[in-house]
Formats: C-alpha cells, structure tokens, sequence
C-alpha cells in the first residue's frame, strides 16, 4: 500500500525487498480519489502508470497495480480493499493505520525495512523539489519520470499549490 504521490526509488528499494520473498505482489494505490492538491496531484490512473512502468523494469514476478479508494469508515475498510484486489495472504505496510486495521482483520502484516534514504526519497521532498525548481529527477526512475513530463505534471503541481 502507498500513495506514490509520486513513486520514488524509496518506494523501489521497499518493493524489491518484498520481491525476493513472494511470488506474485499486488501494490495498493492508496487514496486512488484524491488529486489535483499539493499533497496528492496525481491521479489514480496516473500513478497506476508511474508505478507499472518501474515494475516492469525492476522486479521481474507477476504484479497487480490496484487503485484504493478511500471510504469514510475504517473499520470497513479491509473489506473494500479486499473486495477490489486480487487474494493476498500478507500485507507489507509501515503506516500505522492500514498495519493496524488489517492486524484486526487477521491478516498477517510485515513492516518492510525503513525505506531507502527515506529523506530524500519521500513524496514529500519531491513535490518540495518540484515546486522549487530543484531536482526531482534523480529521486525517480526515469519512467516515473517520463509520465510526469508527459502530463505536465511540475505545471500541474505549481498550479494547484498556488506558486508560480
């Protein structure tokens, strides 16, 4: 699970980790409603893109990209996530949150090792970078990249952030 607001080699470090443990990976686009605003200015089916593209460069098992809508009852929430994704056994998560709502439920979760220089490799920093014209870049794989250049992302991000 994660917002990849955007995907991140933080997020890639984590990822193929989890790959040399399991057999098929089913990521979870968290918040998949939420875009346009200087926290989440990506759309579901834009980070879809942005994460299968650096998937399918870097791991080379079976993956499923799913968008997670948001509902306004936590207690549900494991169910819907559940009813949209294809059968899992184990959840790898270290926000507090999703761990604790599926630890309820049964589910077996792992919290994957701190993430990758998680300063620098945080969606937070690189939304920062782009808002201040610094770079963003080299936080990203290319493709991740490619996908923000090609919907004018930074454009976007400035916009809805206020700044110019």
């Amino acid at each position: 699970m994660g917002r990849f607001q955007p995907y991140h080699y933080g997020h890639e470090s984590v990822i193929n980790h989890i790959a040399e443990e399991v057999d098929e990976i089913v990521i979870g686009i968290g918040s998949a409603q939420l875009s346009h605003s200087p926290e989440n200015p990506f759309t579901a089916g834009e980070r879809v893109l942005m994460v299968t593209h650096a998937m399918e460069e870097s791991v080379s098992l079976p993956f499923y990209v799913i968008p997670i809508e948001d509902i306004q009852r936590n207690a549900l929430w494991v169910s819907h996530a559940r009813s949209i994704s294809p059968p899992f056994n184990e959840v790898y998560s270290s926000n507090p949150l999703v761990v604790r709502l599926f630890c309820e439920a049964g589910t077996e979760v792992i919290s994957p090792p701190e993430m990758y220089k998680r300063d620098n490799y945080s969606g937070t920093e690189i939304r920062r970078r782009m808002l201040a014209g610094e770079d963003w870049r080299s936080l990203v794989p290319s493709v991740v990249a490619d996908v923000i250049d090609e919907i004018d992302g930074v454009r976007r991000l400035h916009d809805v952030s206020g700044s110019d």
